[in-house]
């Protein structure tokens, strides 16, 4: 993967990192970079993910596997009932990644298991369960019972609410929020909702073609909009208490990742756009402290 923007970003301790964009933006991606899960035709071209001051993408394969995998930095993966081998029972597979990373018995991994299960809202009655026999759900709680079976430090949720009903989706944001707080965890959160942005995260990163296009904290992305993308994506939420209008959208569509245009990658969907931003790449530029936005005229937009 290409780094797409020189910049550099700390995730704080017991912090939330949002990022946010539309399907096919990169966000998972990227979370499968951090962890150096990518597929194997997938080359990681530049950049650098520091954890205590050692980057982790120097490490060898091995090494990463056994040291920050899942120990440090673990994943709640998009799809639960992909994630989830269908033929074997739940509570054995949230054991086996206890004990292919630590040096415990199978009776201890599997009491641990159950406690986990207990702690994500399921009854430890379901750990010989298949994935089939529960519901969406209890199958997402699984797998963030998973990703939460080493105490790690920093937990990636990959869309954690996707294909959920909305009663099941606000469950499973109020436990996350829960863990995070009661754990002290640092987490990323990639979601293409701003509203789960708003609701649970410290800062936004906003994506785009594989880019970030803008970054600060929650409040200033949301009060001070600097790239026209986000002003795009808040624009097409919905206000409760304003007039009733018609939603406006973004023209066009996302660019060819493969064959990404010249220049701006989002200038053939902007209003904005002049022919420097067709022909030139503006770059990522700290327009005010800690707000960063990737555009030409970001500091006159963002007025």
């Amino acid at each position: 993967m290409k780094a797409a923007s020189n910049i550099n970003f700390t995730l704080e301790k017991a912090k939330v990192l949002g990022l946010a964009g539309e399907s096919g933006s990169g966000k998972t991606t990227i979370a499968l970079a951090l962890l150096r899960l990518l597929p194997s035709n997938a080359i990681l071209k530049s950049g650098s993910v520091f954890l205590d001051g050692q980057n982790i993408l120097e490490l060898p394969e091995n090494a990463l596997r056994k040291e920050i995998r899942w120990k440090r930095i673990s994943l709640v993966s998009q799809a639960a009932m992909n994630a989830l081998n269908p033929v074997f029972r739940v509570g054995e597979q949230i054991k086996e990644a206890i004990l292919a990373h630590s040096d415990v018995s199978d009776k201890e991994a599997e009491q641990r298991v159950k406690e986990l299960l207990e702690e994500v809202g399921i009854s430890q009655e379901r750990y010989a369960s298949y994935p089939h026999e529960l519901s969406g759900g209890m199958r997402q709680r699984a797998i963030i019972a998973m990703a939460l079976a080493l105490n790690p430090d920093i937990v990636i949720a990959d869309e954690p609410t996707t294909a959920l009903d909305v009663i099941v989706q606000a469950q499973i944001l109020l436990l996350l929020k829960r863990l995070q707080t009661s754990k002290k965890l640092s987490m990323i959160l990639i979601t293409h909702d701003l509203s789960l942005i708003a609701e649970m995260c410290d800062n936004a990163a906003i994506i785009y073609a594989g880019q970030i296009v803008e970054y600060a904290s929650t409040r200033e992305v949301f009060r001070n909009p600097s790239h026209p993308y986000t002003m795009g994506l808040m624009a097409a939420i919905p206000k409760v208490y304003a007039p009733k209008t018609r939603l406006a959208s973004i023209a066009g569509s996302p660019p060819d990742l493969i064959n990404l245009p010249r220049g701006c990658k989002f200038a053939r969907r902007c209003k904005f756009a002049t022919q420097k931003c067709v022909q030139e790449e503006p770059p990522l530029e700290e327009i005010s402290p800690g707000h960063f936005s990737k555009c030409w005229y970001a500091r006159e937009i963002g007025q």
